[in-house]
């Protein structure tokens, strides 16, 4: 069984013990998340697409690990005009596990 999930501005299709690195979301290490914006769920050849979203599914996940992400530097240059900006940012992360699907 997998389903296609909706989670910081993004979709991802997971299945069962998927380990999973999305956007950073509250929580401590070893809790419980729910995910309600389930977009599809399928199974073997039975598919549900919801219209956005699949009425009654869910997936539950454990929560890992908050991490950041490597580093990305945005550099700007104008030729000629000694003109240059450095910038870093890393990305807040979080490390989840499926642990559950539920497509009702």
């Amino acid at each position: 069984m997998y389903a296609v999930i909706k989670t910081g501005g993004k979709q991802y299709r997971v299945a069962q013990n998927d380990l999973l690195t999305i956007e950073r979301l509250t929580g401590e290490p070893g809790a419980s998340v729910e995910f309600a914006d389930v977009l599809m769920v399928g199974n073997g050849d039975q598919v549900k697409v919801g219209t956005p979203f699949v009425s009654g599914a869910k997936v539950t996940a454990e929560l890992v690990d908050q991490a950041r992400g490597p580093k990305v530097i945005a550099f700007k240059k104008r030729r000629r005009k000694n003109s240059r900006r450095k910038k870093g940012h890393r990305q807040h992360l979080s490390l989840v596990r499926i642990t559950g699907i539920s497509g009702a």
